[in-house]
């Protein structure tokens, strides 16, 4: 894979980084001419091994944490480290990244390349294979300084537990300039972060050029500061946010070059609560509307920051989904105060806006009692999608501090800690055992009662489509009507071959599934009833040997990628 091209603007784009991540060591004595190896770490994802990894955690956020209950319906794809690319770009020593590497290719580029540091990224389930790589590093290469870093790094004594050199707590980017002895107050420049790739489909492999999302890195840390939340904890605690684009030209600037570096329409925005600097949002809105641009922005916000803005508003930015956390019923969090979050759901998405809502099993107040009301309670929101996570004291966190203190952490395996498995804690009123099975319970009821998430997606796009295909902003209007490809030849076959699939299996759901193709067939006529039939028929013979492969328990692997910036320079 080539070194994505790399985007600077001449506005200075330095974070405002008033969070010392880790103390800087000496420098090393190659400073810029260092040669660097930045590496995720080595596959299989979702295979159990001696190195931690688990078949119930593929390397795949929506079948993992979304979808993972609905069968050959699920949408499969893979994202990128999009952190050590982020390193990348912003050095300008010689750098390769190798991400989701196999152990002998990992070994094999260290043997055959001469590196004078290994930077290895990592989360905290997979400790045992960064405890594994430095070893390898170690027999292969014992010249390279060792640097981990990512939410491993926040386990407590991980000195003591791995061979590193050193371990980076919190963002990378200004520890390596400082570490190489380069400019820390360079410009940050932003690769081109493809979204997502390997998109499947009911066994169909979606082309990568018609998912052309890319990911825009705006900001680390979060200010809300929840007690479970890993990101706020690592990047320096409530309140402190990293600013990549610190107002909303520099990050405009840097979304227009990215257009014109690879046509990007469709952005998702990497942010925590991107909603709630509105000040920024609304300096992006400005140079939006001036050059009159039809971008699609996919973002992470909290409930009390969406109600900042008009529907006009995020109309307007392009908002096109939003990701956001509803947790509980009896959530006492502040981003929750005041809201009523089904009012707020249906309107969003009367005006096509794709919604994921997250919600949280286990926490202090549920019970095996109540637990399956608030499941309802959340479900009954008919989000997009649901992500059900389980309360989870990860290192570094306040809860886990915590439960720490009260004496409540349970002996658990590294690799079994990440919200999907079961309690890592000791519940006052779920076992362990228990928390699992209301995780699962969570998925399936969704599942049953909504219906697939694919289905949901494209009935929300298509009340955008009708809603706002003739919107008076010709902005606005161009971007929905973009959206009618989609939906006169790619939805209806999906659909169609979807309503088969359920019929079989005598779901609840049939109906509304043939509702709503039917409902598109009538809008677009006889084309569209033609396409569905014939490419129906192609999805639904795809589907079924998708069932088949699932059944017999395969599962995908991302495949190794690999990149080099300035790698033929002299050193």
């Amino acid at each position: 894979m080539d070194t994505p091209a790399c985007l600077n603007s001449r506005e200075n784009l330095t974070p405002k980084n008033n969070f010392a991540s880790t103390s800087i060591p000496p420098g090393h004595p190659k400073g810029a001419n260092a040669r660097i190896l930045l590496s995720s770490v080595f596959g299989p994802f979702a295979q159990d091994d001696e190195y931690g990894s688990r078949h119930i955690n593929p390397m795949e956020l929506y079948h993992n944490q979304v979808t993972h209950k609905q069968g050959v319906f699920s949408p499969r794809h893979f994202h990128h480290s999009w952190g050590i690319m982020m390193i990348q770009a912003n050095l300008s020593a010689p750098c390769t990244v190798l991400d989701f590497p196999t152990r002998k290719a990992f070994a094999r580029e260290i043997s055959t390349n001469r590196y004078d540091i290994v930077g290895i990224s990592s989360i905290v389930a997979n400790m045992g294979k960064v405890r594994e790589m430095c070893r390898v590093v170690r027999e292969k290469s014992p010249h390279s300084v060792i640097i981990v870093g990512g939410h491993v790094a926040a386990i407590p004594h991980l000195e003591g537990m791995i061979d590193a050199d050193h371990i980076v707590r919190g963002e990378g980017i200004s520890w390596m300039r400082r570490y190489l002895g380069e400019d820390t107050d360079a410009p940050i420049c932003h690769p081109v972060l493809p979204s997502g790739f390997n998109l499947r489909v009911m066994g169909v492999r979606i082309p990568n050029r018609f998912n052309p999302t890319v990911s825009v890195i705006s900001s680390v840390g979060c200010p809300e500061g929840c007690n479970f939340c890993t990101t706020s904890a690592f990047f320096g605690g409530k309140g402190n946010v990293i600013n990549f684009f610190s107002t909303g030209h520099e990050l405009f600037r840097a979304m227009e070059q990215i257009e014109a570096t690879c046509k990007a329409q469709s952005f998702s925005i990497i942010d925590e609560n991107f909603l709630l600097q509105r000040q920024r949002a609304m300096e992006l809105l400005e140079k939006i509307k001036k050059t009159e641009k039809s971008w699609s922005l996919h973002v992470f916000s909290s409930i009390s920051a969406i109600r900042q803005y008009t529907y006009e508003e995020l109309l307007e930015l392009g908002i096109s989904s939003i990701w956001v956390g509803l947790e509980s019923s009896r959530a006492n969090y502040r981003k929750l105060e005041g809201a009523d979050t089904f009012q707020l759901a249906r309107e969003l998405q009367e005006h096509g806006i794709l919604l994921t809502g997250s919600a949280i099993i286990g926490l202090e107040h549920h019970t095996p009692e109540n637990l399956p009301d608030e499941i309802d309670h959340i479900i009954t929101h008919e989000m997009d999608a649901c992500q059900f996570m389980l309360y989870t004291p990860m290192p570094g966190t306040l809860l886990y501090k915590e439960m720490e203190e009260e004496g409540r952490l349970l002996d658990v395996d590294m690799a079994d800690i990440h919200g999907q498995f079961a309690f890592n804690f000791q519940h006052p009123a779920i076992t362990r055992k228990e928390s699992k099975k209301f995780l699962d319970l969570a998925f399936q009821r969704d599942y049953e009662r909504n219906g697939p998430t694919l289905f949901r997606m494209f009935r929300t796009t298509f009340k955008g489509w009708k809603r706002h295909r003739n919107h008076p902003e010709h902005r606005i209007r161009r971007r929905y009507r973009g959206k009618a490809t989609l939906l006169r030849y790619v939805y209806p076959p999906v659909l169609w071959a979807m309503e088969k699939m359920l019929t079989s299996k005598n779901s609840s759901n049939t109906a509304q599934v043939r509702m709503l193709r039917e409902e598109m067939e009538r809008e677009f006529g006889l084309p569209t009833v033609a396409v569905s039939r014939l490419l129906g028929l192609f999805f639904r013979l795809s589907g079924s040997r998708e069932e088949k492969r699932l059944a017999r328990g395969q599962t995908y692997e991302p495949p190794t990628i690999i990149s080099r910036k300035n790698w033929n320079q002299k050193t």
